[in-house]
């Protein structure tokens, strides 16, 4: 039954998880203007809004895309500073000259 799922970035990942990132990324309030649903608009909590996620497909579904674009996002944020990173370094020539 347990099949690894290498091609599935949401696997291993609970809800519970998905929905504290979003809260923690975006707040409630631009997570309710983002997705707009009543127990992201009106008096949200962490557990009202997973009994409402777990039996409402549709709006799970539009979570989990929000929580992959942000991860993707996140990442392309983090390779891009890594890549601006190493073009300020320069080489290890270029380095060696600045410190003369």
């Amino acid at each position: 039954m347990n099949q690894p799922q290498p091609n599935n970035p949401l696997h291993g990942v609970t809800l519970k998880a998905i929905l504290e990132y979003l809260v923690a990324e975006y707040g409630w309030e631009r997570l309710g203007q983002r997705i707009n649903i009543d127990c992201f608009n009106y008096e949200p909590s962490i557990n009202s809004s997973l009994k409402f996620l777990r039996r409402t497909d549709w709006a799970r579904a539009k979570v989990e895309r929000l929580y992959l674009d942000s991860i993707s996002f996140d990442e392309r944020k983090a390779k891009k500073a890594a890549a601006e990173e190493a073009s300020d370094m320069g080489s290890v020539w270029d380095r060696a000259r600045r410190s003369d």
